[in-house]
């Protein structure tokens, strides 16, 4: 089993993610993978060697933390020493430190979204196919159980036929006070979130993706989105609802999935939630109830024998399991789980939100 040593560009929130995963077995909230007795690895043959940051205090912590402290990028890109670099910077960074990395002979993981635009991006592809080396893309979040949860409930039609999903990540916080506010560094929230619930959307629904609506909000920023309603229109008629705002107090359910036969709701990442399916569609009456202007049966709730509340059919997942298949693509032995054509594709997606907006019309996609 051949080892391999990782360095990092950007020590920063995410880049040190990556080294607790690797090197401590980190999960998250300071929970660990194995017994939970001390760290534990979460690889035999991976580590975090080193990591190169342009502020000092990162480059201390890096020193503190056992991995060399790099003097420069040259000096990290030279190192023979070293198998893969994490890019981990600033998203306008993302394809000037690629290109290096591939340039050096370096397997490469870049953190989303992997550019600014599609152009950018077939640049990157082009680079790793004529270094011969493996370039992946971070797109973690390909991992949520929430996400994988919504995705087998539509997988498998527990709802049966599904007319309208609705995703949502809901903060009230604003952007957040650094580089994700300003245009010139790729900021704001369709390349911060949208890169994710977007990619969710085309994992989740096969098919064709017909139609993209969107509109921006600049409650807090004027100068890139801080929040984004984008309506995407399947072959298939779908109408799937991606939004991320950053300044709502009070969060609407992170998924709500509507079926011929019934509903599901999920309220957070955790997932937390339910399903509530119709178990005798013959009994369809309603009593009516009174409202202060009135009587209403179309708006009666149903009554409790024609329906069923059930558990979420909750999905596990692994995150290692991207380094995994990183590794094991370096050797030949599998392809990446997260194909570069499906960055691709979502990257299109991006710009045709961004399209919709500029031109206050839905645009057409595929």
């Amino acid at each position: 089993m051949k080892n391999y040593n990782l360095a990092i560009i950007g020590l920063g929130g995410m880049g040190n993610w990556h080294r607790e995963l690797i090197n401590e077995g980190t999960w998250f909230d300071g929970k660990k993978f194995g017994d939970g007795k001390g760290a534990a690895k979460s690889f035999e043959n991976l580590r975090v060697s080193g990591s190169y940051d342009i502020a000092e205090a990162r480059q201390r912590f890096a020193g503190e933390h056992g991995l060399r402290a790099y003097g420069s990028l040259e000096e990290l890109l030279g190192d023979p020493a070293v198998d893969v670099v994490l890019v981990s910077v600033p998203n306008e960074l993302h394809k000037p430190m690629v290109l290096k990395a591939l340039a050096a002979g370096k397997h490469v993981v870049c953190e989303k979204p992997a550019a600014l635009n599609a152009g950018e991006l077939r640049d990157m592809i082009d680079a790793s196919r004529k270094a011969g080396t493996v370039f992946a893309v971070h797109q973690n979040r390909r991992w949520d159980e929430d996400y994988l949860t919504a995705k087998k409930i539509y997988s498998e039609k527990i709802l049966g036929d599904m007319f309208r999903i609705e995703s949502r990540v809901h903060g009230s916080r604003g952007i957040p006070g650094d580089w994700r506010g300003l245009p010139e560094h790729g900021g704001g929230m369709v390349l911060d979130w949208g890169v994710h619930i977007l990619d969710q959307a085309l994992q989740m629904i096969p098919g064709k993706l017909k139609k993209v609506y969107a509109t921006f909000t600049h409650v807090t920023n004027e100068l890139v989105d801080d929040g984004f309603y984008a309506e995407l229109t399947f072959e298939n008629g779908l109408v799937y609802l991606a939004e991320v705002g950053t300044s709502n107090f009070i969060n609407l359910p992170r998924w709500y999935i509507l079926g011929r036969d019934g509903t599901a709701l999920m309220e957070d990442f955790t997932p937390k939630g339910k399903i509530v399916r119709v178990t005798d569609w013959s009994k369809n009456d309603a009593v009516p109830i009174k409202t202060a202007a009135g009587l209403t049966k179309t708006m009666a709730p149903r009554t409790t024998e024609t329906i069923k509340e059930e558990a979420l059919p909750v999905v596990h997942s692994d995150i290692r399991d991207f380094y995994r298949n990183f590794l094991n693509t370096i050797e030949g032995k599998e392809s990446l789980v997260v194909p570069l054509d499906s960055v691709m594709r979502n990257m299109l997606l991006m710009e045709a939100v961004f399209r919709s907006v500029k031109e206050s019309a839905p645009v057409s996609f595929e």
